[in-house]
Formats: C-alpha cells, sequence, structure tokens
C-alpha cells in the first residue's frame, strides 16, 4: 500500500480520495474548504493543511484542480509540488486543463526527477464515488504503468493516449465531440416536437437507425424514454452546462494554437455560452433543449 497525497477534495476529487483510502492506501488530502477536509477525514483519511504536509513523505501525489492556472501554481510555485515532493515521486493530475500548461508541468516534473501523467477523467460524479470514471492518460510509458495501479481502483476503463499533454487533448477532443453531438439530438427533439412527432416514436426509431449516438441512447435529453437521464429529473446535472462550456472553451483553444478547424465546436462553444448566460450553468448540458426551444419561439 502506498502513502498517497491528493491535491483537491471536491465533488470529484473526495470520492476518488475515498476509494483510495477505501483500497488500503494511507492518503493526506488537501483542499482549501474545511468541509472537503472533513468528508476526507470521515472516510479515514488525513486532512493537512499545507502542501509541504502532503507531500513531506508521499509516494504518489494525485490533483483535481478547477484550471491551468491552479495545476500550474500548485505544481511550480515556490512553495508547490516541485519544491517539497522527494525525487522519484509519481504525479497524476487528474484536472481537466489546457494542453500547454499539461505540458509545461509535465517539462517540470521531468526536470524536478518526478515521473508524471496527465490523466483527466470522463464519468462524472456518480463515476468518481462508484470507482467506474474513464481515464484518458498522457505520458510516458514507465510512467502510466506506474500510475495503472492507483487509476484502476478510481477508474473502470483506463486509455493511455500517448505522451505528454496527450490526455488532456483526448477528453478535450471527445467532450467537444459530445457537446456537439447533444445539441444535434436536442435540435432534432425540437423539430420532431413542431411537426407533431412523439419523443418515444422518435427515440425509437433514432436508436436503432443511422441516428444513434451516445447523446440519444444513453443521455436522452427528453423526459420518458431513458428514466436515468437527468431530463427525467428537471435537468438536474450529471455534467453541468458550465463544465460544459470550460471543455468545449479548451477545444477552441487547442483549435487556434494548432491551426485546426473546427466550425461545429466553435458553434456549440457559442451556444452554450449563451445558455450558460441565460443563468443555466448549473443545468445538465442535456437541458440546452430547452433553450433551443425558446429561441425558435423568439
Amino acid at each position: 500500500m502506498a502513502r498517497i497525497g491528493f491535491v483537491g477534495l471536491g465533488n470529484m476529487g473526495g470520492p476518488m480520495a475515498a476509494n483510495l483510502v477505501k483500497a488500503g492506501h494511507e492518503v493526506k488530502g488537501l483542499d482549501l474548504s474545511e468541509e472537503a477536509r472533513a468528508r476526507l477525514a470521515e472516510a479515514g483519511g488525513t486532512p493537512v493543511t499545507s502542501i509541504a504536509e502532503m507531500a513531506a513523505d508521499a509516494e504518489v501525489i494525485v490533483t483535481m484542480l478547477p484550471a491551468g492556472a491552479h495545476v500550474r501554481k500548485v505544481y511550480g510555485d515556490e512553495d508547490g509540488i516541485f519544491a517539497h515532493a522527494k525525487a522519484g515521486t509519481l504525479l497524476i493530475d487528474s484536472s481537466t486543463i489546457d494542453v500547454d500548461s499539461a505540458r509545461a508541468v509535465a517539462e517540470g516534473a521531468r526536470a524536478a526527477g518526478m515521473a508524471m501523467v496527465d490523466a483527466p477523467v470522463s464519468g462524472g460524479v456518480g463515476g468518481a464515488t462508484a470507482g467506474t470514471l474513464t481515464f484518458m492518460v498522457g505520458g510516458p510509458d514507465e510512467a502510466f504503468e506506474a500510475a495503472r495501479p492507483y487509476l484502476d481502483v478510481m477508474g473502470k476503463t483506463i486509455v493511455h493516449a500517448g505522451g505528454p499533454g496527450n490526455g488532456q487533448a483526448a477528453k478535450i477532443c471527445n467532450n467537444m465531440l459530445l457537446g456537439i453531438s447533444m445539441i444535434g439530438v436536442c435540435e432534432a427533439f425540437v423539430l420532431a416536437e413542431r411537426l407533431g412527432l412523439d419523443h418515444q416514436k422518435l427515440y425509437d426509431i433514432s436508436s436503432t437507425a443511422s441516428g444513434q449516438c451516445w447523446s440519444l441512447t444513453s443521455y436522452c435529453p427528453v423526459p420518458g424514454p431513458l428514466p436515468a437521464s437527468p431530463a427525467n429529473r428537471d435537468y438536474q446535472p450529471g455534467f453541468a452546462a458550465a463544465m460544459m462550456l470550460k471543455d468545449l472553451k479548451l477545444a477552441q483553444e487547442a483549435a487556434s494554437t494548432s491551426g485546426a478547424s473546427t466550425p461545429l465546436g466553435a458553434e456549440a462553444a457559442a451556444l452554450y455560452n449563451m445558455f450558460c448566460n441565460a443563468g443555466e450553468g448549473g443545468t445538465d448540458f442535456s437541458g440546452i433543449i430547452r433553450f433551443l426551444r425558446g429561441a425558435q419561439e423568439g
């Protein structure tokens, strides 16, 4: 069993750290929130209040932070992880951030004599709690193999996407595709409503025809066809629209710097930006169907 430091004990990081504790690891967790630290203590972990205390004897450090600026700061500041962790420490960053930040921090880890992977996740809070997350992992082969036993505790599907930053690249490409496809599915249902076609009938047809996709058959944006989808709970979030917008913006930043043409990704980002600006950032991203209905009525 390993001595693990964990930074970022929020809605995702908290359950992930708890699963590491449950697997028998010794986990020291750091978060700005006293409530989050208390939840770790209830799960059997040890809450701490400084990076120095978290990193002092850690063999593995996992981070789950909001954005690239936070990751750069937590790792690279003069009081950060690189300054306090010992050489040879395995670093796993599961934040969803820009590719450039991921690669810059990975280079910092290499210079400090530490192995590192970027390992953003898919699966939401439910997957974090159940230990069924999908990890998209970027980093050297040796670092991936070293990280895998810990990722296996927190997730179900672990995919090595390539070198440093490629985990982030895979995450933003996947979520751009998801955002685009959800808008397409929502538009189809809105059109069906205008044409007098029943939701269930459209679902029964498209779910077995060429329109089939995950946004339709696993996360249907209208109530009825899939009882487990957020549409049946007034769009309480499994994956909030604000988080989708964050990932779409990251995809557009990457498209700009790499010279890739992503016109549908840009349009999806614009639509989710309007949806969030209308006060719907905390709504499930499939709830954009309500925004599209309103746009038609306008």
